[in-house]
This record gives C-alpha cells, structure tokens and sequence, in this order.
C-alpha cells in the first residue's frame, strides 16, 4: 500500500472515485449548488488520497468566516453565511474512504493535514459539522440522547465522533438542521427504491432520521454534530 495525499491544487482527480453516499444525499439544494465551488475557488483545501495509482478517498474543506457560536444549519451554514466574509476558520465538509480503505487510521490522517493547511493559512481552529457514523443504527433515537452514549472506557459510542475526540477535538453542540433534503414521493422513491404509499414518517437505509411526508412532499432533515480542533 502506496499512499499518498496530493491536494486539488495538484491534480484534478474529480470522476476517479464512485460515489461513496446515499443518493438521496445529493440533493441538498445548497450544497449542490455550493459543491464546484469547492474546487474551483478553494483547490489548495481538497484532497485526494490514493493507493499507488488508484483514488481511494476525497477530503474537502472550507475556509468560513465563524464568530464561535455553533450554527444548527452546519453543512448548509458553511455552504452560505460561512462562506461570505473574510475567513477566519477552516470547516471540514467531508472525509470519505472506500470501504477497503476503512478502518486504518486514514482518517486521522487526512484530519492532521487538514488541521496542518488551516493553520498554513493563518486560520485560528478547524470545525466540522460531523456526521456520526452509526447515528443511522438509529434514527428514532434523539441526536441529543445519541451524544450522550459512552463506552465502558469513557469515550463516545460513535466511532467517528470518537475519531475527532482522540484527536483532541471538543464536542460543542448538535447541528440539528446540517442538511435539508426535499422531494416529491416519486422522487425518493427512485432515490431510494422504496416506496412511500401515504404520508407519514418512514426509515431509510443511510438517514439519520426518519424521512416525513405530507401532501406528497419528502422532508429529510439531517442533524450533524460541531466538533472544533485547536490548529496549536
């Protein structure tokens, strides 16, 4: 295993990897329409990690203007308000691995360099709306309850939270609307193969909370959670 991290800024390896999320992640109106921005304005702050000649993973980030009060929108804040102004701090948007690639500290790894071009950059901390690994184990438990769940050793349940805590990351808060995600019936039901006959909540493969219907129309709302990392 050969691996390498190179940032956006070097090599342009968008279409290299398969998409490694539900699809129905895709339609968050304000990430989709913030997304190539990510490249094309920030390419020193995205990453690709490869294993010789093959794209195994993608890290992006962000710089954002924050005041240090954890915003509930998360992603989506990032995405809007967080981008305008002067920045100040850097947001960690996403980090994902191939399954194969899972589960070797890889993602400790990305998370130091990450921390390592923020502070580069003259940026005071970095933040990330995370999105908790098991949280869709489940969905009709709380997020706020969820955050409270510690293994016998005193460490948080879930593991990629418990990712950042090793790392030295303090848990700030829940954002409870990271992520808004609408559609019609028809919609979700080819995002997700499934079908909805009649409004109500319903559990999805890959949510972290029910998806609910009325009048025909799919609301998925993502809660993620703050975890800020000192660049010291």
């Amino acid at each position: 295993m050969k691996l390498r991290l190179l940032t956006h800024a070097e090599r342009d390896l968008r279409g290299s990897i398969s998409d490694l999320w539900p699809e129905f992640m895709q339609h968050d109106q304000v990430v989709s329409a913030f997304w190539p921005r990510l490249y094309e304005v920030y390419p020193d702050f995205q990453l690709w990690l490869l294993d010789g000649k093959t794209t195994v993973g993608y890290a992006c980030s962000l710089p954002v203007r924050w005041d240090g009060v954890p915003e509930p929108r998360g992603l989506d804040w990032a995405m809007s308000n967080g981008a305008a102004g002067d920045p100040t701090t850097l947001c960690a948007v996403v980090i994902a691995l191939q399954p194969s690639h899972r589960g070797r500290g890889l993602s400790e790894v990305i998370l130091r360099r990450m921390a390592g071009i923020g502070a580069a950059h003259g940026l005071d901390c970095l933040i990330a709306p995370v999105r908790p690994t098991w949280k869709e184990r489940y969905p009709l438990t709380p997020i706020e309850r969820y955050l409270a769940w510690r293994r016998e050793d005193g460490l948080l349940y879930d593991p990629w939270l418990r990712t950042h805590e090793k790392l030295g990351a303090e848990l700030l808060e829940p954002a409870l609307r990271s992520m808004t995600i609408t559609g019609m019936r028809a919609e979700w039901e080819e995002w997700t193969g499934l079908q909805f006959p009649e409004d109500g909540e319903y559990v999805v493969p890959g949510a972290l909370e029910p998806v609910r219907f009325s009048g025909g129309l799919g609301t998925y709302v993502e809660p993620n959670v703050w975890m800020k990392h000192s660049l010291d």
